[in-house]
């Protein structure tokens, strides 16, 4: 887990964990029930993509990657204004994507890009905002952790989540993208003249990285399982990072990898080990299906159900870290979204994308307080620094959720859509 958050992390774990156990007892119900639902979820087939995704993300994070890919996103994009703010948000988009956690971006980003930004006349506060903001950007995009396991938990491809988030993550990133060209144009920000030369060099300095994506998504379209591409993205980093760009090439290198993604991974099986046995209690105690009668007794238009819903993966997302919020409220939603109808891939996308705007969100969004340690500011100061980032990020999310073809064409196209 992110290590300034860790202290809360573990606290929230804790009282997960203490409230499943002392509500069993409560009803006369053994605890043991939530151990066996536990085990039923860490049991799932497609759970060992977790860790292999991650090992794969932390192999490219260890090494020069993000050298490399901040030079071509410059030598492509730093010729229009606000290109700096551009190449930032995609930056931060990979890396999300692959290291599964925001705060790691920001962690491992931050000291890189803020200085990039200062030096091209950006304002500092508009620096801070999008670097906090774009951290939580690549959740949509093929192998987001949070994706993987909302698919283990709700029952659905993850495969066909991994489409469905592509063309709605896109239009995240572009609405951040657009407020940086924005800003560029009001700062008078520094540009960088395009050279053909120097983008096919940068290109070809970052081939490797970019050909992670297409193993990635050139695997599951050919047929393969989610922990069969999982397990060839770790390979293929490894061999990339050690054999061909020599950049892990000593024991304690690998230590180090291996150190941080069974942190990350530890902390993520932990809290769905506590989160599902807490929402295993839920299930017996019928909370769902009241939830569900009660919304179905008043609200009767899936256009007032949906609007409803963002509302309230916000505040969940502001309260609880994102695979928790997965693992307890998405049994309690699911049911409900099946009633009106809605696309379970696209029931998916929407529930990351709300809480991508719950790290946003005050008082308790984690990415104010991860920006906070890193940049060495007060916390009210990065939620102020955040707030036109969340209001375009709000748009996007509307979109995504009232323009279902934005999740659903691709699937449509592929033959992949469920019903």
């Amino acid at each position: 887990m992110d290590q300034p958050a860790s202290g809360d992390a573990r606290r929230g774990v804790g009282l997960l964990g203490g409230a499943a156990v002392f509500l069993f007892l409560a009803q006369g119900d053994s605890p043991a029930n939530a151990i066996i639902g536990s085990y039923d979820q860490l049991t799932s087939s497609d759970l060992p993509a977790i860790p292999l995704f991650t090992l794969a993300g932390f192999l490219l994070a260890e090494g020069h990657a993000s050298d490399r890919l901040l030079r071509l996103f410059r030598a492509f994009f730093g010729w229009m204004p606000g290109g700096t703010a551009v190449v930032t948000a995609a930056l931060c988009a990979f890396f999300t994507t692959f290291t599964g956690g925001s705060g790691v971006t920001i962690l491992a980003l931050g000291g890189l890009l803020l200085p990039a930004l200062l030096a091209d006349r950006y304002r500092e506060r508009f620096s801070l905002g999008l670097l906090t903001a774009a951290g939580s950007l690549g959740l949509l995009f093929p192998p987001s952790l949070p994706l993987i396991l909302y698919g283990i938990v709700a029952g659905v491809a993850i495969g066909d989540l991994f489409v469905g988030g592509l063309l709605p993550g896109l239009v995240m990133l572009a609405l951040l993208a657009l407020l940086g060209v924005r800003e560029g144009i009001a700062s008078g920000s520094g540009r960088t003249p395009f050279r053909p030369g120097e983008a096919a060099r940068a290109a070809w300095h970052a081939k490797w990285e970019l050909l992670m994506p297409v193993v990635i998504l050139g695997s599951l379209l050919g047929g393969a399982t989610t922990v069969q591409s999982s397990a060839l993205a770790a390979l293929f980093a490894l061999l990339v990072q050690t054999f061909v760009q020599r950049e892990l090439n000593t024991f304690g290198d690998m230590r180090r990898v291996m150190s941080a993604s069974i942190s990350v991974v530890g902390g993520v099986l932990v809290i769905l080990a506590v989160a599902v046995g807490f929402t295993t209690y839920l299930i017996d105690a019928q909370v769902p299906a009241q939830m569900a009668e009660w919304v179905r007794t008043n609200i009767d238009s899936p256009v007032l159900f949906l609007l409803a819903l963002n509302l309230f993966l916000i505040v969940v997302g502001c309260l609880m870290d994102i695979f928790s919020a997965i693992v307890v409220v998405v049994p309690l939603i699911v049911p409900i979204a099946t009633h009106f109808g809605i696309n379970p891939v696209h029931l998916g996308v929407i529930f990351i994308a709300n809480l991508e705007l719950g790290y946003l969100t005050p008082p308790v969004g984690l990415n104010l307080f991860l920006s906070s340690y890193r940049f060495n500011k007060p916390v009210m100061q990065i939620a102020r620094a955040t707030l036109p980032m969340l209001g375009v990020l709000a748009v996007g999310v509307l979109l995504i959720t009232y323009v279902p073809w934005l999740t659903t064409g691709l699937l449509d196209l592929l033959g992949r859509t469920q019903p």
